[in-house]
């Protein structure tokens, strides 16, 4: 599940500067779309991918937890997916809005669309509430306990784009947002919310503060100048240990979640096989800060993608649970 290796520089088509190369929207999609499509990073699937993640993790363990499937999950699969696509995208637009001074004075960001005059704030905005109200449609084929989860979802993503204005660890204001998905599909299927998607959801958090990270130290010598707060500014040299931490934190609070959610399941196979989940995705995890070089921006930007596979491992050992 590897991605192709991105584009070193903006191209002239105005392609942004880390988008995928050959991405979809730069080849296929029509001209007049394109600044939409990037403010939406749908050049940059890996957002999507882990935002959608710990949608997909909250419904499988949801499914373990009372041992029904039923087709109303398939819905909140596919629905998952969609939402994610489309609320990424409008928090995406809405970073781009709030942060459109910064990212002009930052070499990897200053191609967006925004700074660079392919779409204008109003423009911007009129896409970002399209996309959010789309969301909402698909919302409210939910129970009510997870409308409402939903809404409340609003708030984290709201303030996520100022905290790096105010706190050194905006990366957990990230993991705030980008993991309510475990709470959300939990809450879908069950109709309540429970402990084991509470600690799944801390889970996340942790692996966001891990990812996203490595993903920062692309930007730090700008950040130091424009003063941008990061957790990767924050931990320099040290980030090698603090990464180390999260992938603890990550893997044990997920085996947690795990025992939480499958123990109320008679075959212990199942728990032993979602529990071997949390365990391959910290191998994983492990392997990434094998090849860490915070000095390489081109390395971290590729360690950061891999994040999606190692999404995915925990997931699949949730499915196969699900047929013990």
């Amino acid at each position: 599940m590897q991605d192709n290796a991105p584009s070193p520089e903006p191209l002239e088509n105005g392609s942004v500067a880390d988008a995928y190369a050959r991405n979809w929207v730069d080849r296929f999609a029509p001209p007049v779309t394109r600044p939409y499509l990037r403010l939406s990073r749908a050049d940059r699937p890996i957002g999507t991918w882990l935002l959608l993640l710990p949608c997909w993790w909250g419904l499988t363990l949801a499914m373990l937890f009372d041992g029904q499937m039923r087709w109303m999950d398939l819905w909140i699969f596919v629905a998952c997916a969609i939402g994610a696509f489309l609320m990424r995208g409008a928090g995406c637009t809405w970073n781009d809005i709030t942060d459109r001074h910064i990212d002009a004075q930052v070499a990897r960001t200053r191609s967006r669309p925004i700074p660079s005059g392919q779409a204008s704030v109003k423009g911007a905005m009129v896409w970002m509430a399209a996309q959010a109200l789309v969301s909402f449609a698909i919302l409210l084929t939910f129970n009510t306990a997870a409308i409402r989860l939903g809404v409340l979802a609003l708030l984290p993503v709201a303030i996520y784009p100022f905290a790096k204005r105010f706190t050194w660890w905006p990366q957990m204001f990230l993991g705030l947002a980008f993991n309510w998905g475990a709470l959300l599909a939990w809450t879908a299927h069950t109709g309540r919310l429970d402990a084991p998607a509470v600690v799944l959801y801390l889970a996340g958090i942790a692996w966001t503060l891990f990812y996203d990270t490595i993903y920062a130290h692309q930007d730090t010598e700008d950040d130091a100048l424009i003063g941008v707060k990061s957790t990767a500014r924050l931990f320099g040299e040290n980030s090698g240990q603090w990464l180390r931490r999260f992938l603890m934190a990550t893997v044990g609070l997920m085996g947690i979640a795990v025992v939480f959610a499958v123990l109320p399941n008679p075959s212990v196979m199942a728990l032993v096989v979602a529990l071997a989940g949390p365990w391959a995705m910290g191998w994983h995890m492990a392997w990434q800060l094998r090849g860490l070089d915070i000095n390489d921006s081109g390395k971290m930007l590729q360690l950061f993608r891999v994040n999606r596979d190692t999404g995915v491992i925990p997931l699949l050992f949730f499915a196969v649970a699900l047929l013990l």
